[in-house]
């Protein structure tokens, strides 16, 4: 629920309210919503030792201002903004869990098959979903119809405190997990808690605060994303082309009405990208036209534009005691084949397990002998991930000839051998990702 003033200790204090912060607010209180306090710090101050509640205390804290309207609740928030995501099988499994897929599945697009082709060359793979026992491989949401669920949600439970627009003015570390100061307006609040788990995106003022460095990799390049329209349906197909430039994804959205429409994510050189986010939409569709083919018939519109420099950045330190990062401040992917959001989510959804398993043990929500507990069931995922979006970058972001030759053979090999695919369609699709 929405707060105009925080109280002064709280369980666990969620730094930012996107998706992946307010994704593990929700995670949690699903996770403890009838868990026992027992777990408690001894120093909590005696009026809030004293309340007859078993749920868990969550405090989102939120540096942008969020509707009060259900129906607008995650305008304002830049991770709901008008820009679509690929969620893997596995991450609809994860929202299932967590009560939210029902409210939001009436939203997504089915992707039914990925396409997988080299610009102009020999080679291509296709993954179906019947060949995986799954309904489909994966969903294509909107930002923002995400952000509505996730913030009614935060809205209506009494266990989360959405406190907004606020920021982090100081935080420090205590025997008894970590002392902030919470600043809105010009207000400034003093707040203890177990354990502050830093979602608040890929360049965290906190991080910089606390000293907590990023091992950083420089791709060159942009991401250029849009929704676009275009003549034919797409038959709930996702498509993966390598260019010269890199990857250009086009993923299935649902129709509005009879216009057929697709999320855009074309990877670009600097100079190109500023280009063409200023280009007359004609002469971009023609180029796009021109990179993509014909597979979708003429594209029609291109709507709002967003662009961003593309990176690898993974944080030096995710725990320190009373402390754990989620989402682009732990590890920031490129956005090939759609893996940063989904590997957030088994993130939040192994660590949201973690907590409930300290509760029910009476643990330190924030000790390092609890949050150790989370970094061994995710470590393996995360390297792993983390390893092959960066190995498919590099490989089909290159012109040599060497790499050329041995990425037509990887895609014609993942198409003749079923061991292998079936592996590429695993890690597609979230699933099996620790053994």
């Amino acid at each position: 629920m929405r707060i105009q003033l925080p109280n002064k200790y709280y369980d666990v204090v969620v730094v930012g309210g996107g998706m992946v912060g307010a994704s593990f607010a929700c995670a949690l209180r699903r996770e403890l919503n009838k868990a026992t306090d027992k777990h408690r710090k001894k120093n909590k101050p005696n009026d809030e030792r004293k309340k007859d509640s078993a749920e868990i205390s969550i405090l989102v804290v939120e540096a942008v201002d969020q509707a009060n309207s259900p129906g607008q609740a995650s305008i304002t928030q830049p991770s709901f903004d008008a820009r679509s995501t690929a969620l893997s099988y596995g991450s609809s499994q994860i929202l299932e869990a967590m009560g939210l897929w029902q409210q939001l599945s009436d939203t997504t697009c089915p992707i039914k098959e990925i396409h997988v082709s080299d610009r102009g060359r020999i080679g291509t793979t296709r993954l179906h979903h019947e060949d995986h026992q799954v309904d489909a491989l994966g969903y294509v949401v909107e930002n923002r119809e995400l952000g509505v669920v996730l913030n009614t949600v935060m809205e209506s439970a009494t266990s989360i405190h959405l406190f907004c627009p606020a920021s982090i003015s100081a935080i420090k570390a205590t025997a008894a997990g970590m002392d902030l100061v919470v600043k809105s307006d010009s207000l400034e609040h003093s707040i203890s808690t177990s354990l502050v788990v830093l979602a608040d995106g890929g360049r965290s003022p906190i991080c910089e605060q606390l000293g907590i460095e990023q091992q950083v990799q420089d791709y060159e390049q942009h991401a250029l994303i849009a929704n676009i329209g275009f003549e034919k349906m797409h038959r709930n197909i996702a498509f993966e082309r390598f260019t010269d430039t890199g990857p250009l994804a086009i993923l299935p959205l649902k129709s509005l009405g009879k216009q057929n429409r697709a999320s855009l994510v074309w990877t670009l050189t600097a100079q190109q990208s500023a280009e063409y986010m200023v280009m007359a939409e004609e002469e971009l569709l023609e180029i796009l036209q021109e990179r993509f083919g014909n597979r979708l018939g003429k594209l029609l519109h291109i709507g709002e534009k967003f662009c961003y420099p593309l990176r690898l950045s993974v944080a030096r330190e995710q725990l320190r005691p009373g402390l754990v990062l989620l989402g682009n401040v732990a590890h920031t992917l490129h956005p090939v084949a759609g893996q940063g959001l989904n590997l957030a989510l088994r993130d939040v959804a192994a660590l949201a397990s973690t907590l409930r398993g300290a509760v029910a043990d009476g643990a330190d929500l924030g000790s390092m002998d609890v949050l150790q507990q989370y970094i061994c069931k995710q470590e393996f995922d995360q390297k792993r991930t983390i390893m092959f979006t960066d190995t498919i970058t590099r490989l089909f972001s290159s012109n040599s000839q060497g790499k050329i030759l041995a990425r037509k053979f990887g895609l014609i090999t993942i198409d003749l051998m079923p061991s292998i695919k079936q592996g590429f369609a695993e890690q597609a699709m979230g699933l099996s990702i620790n053994g």
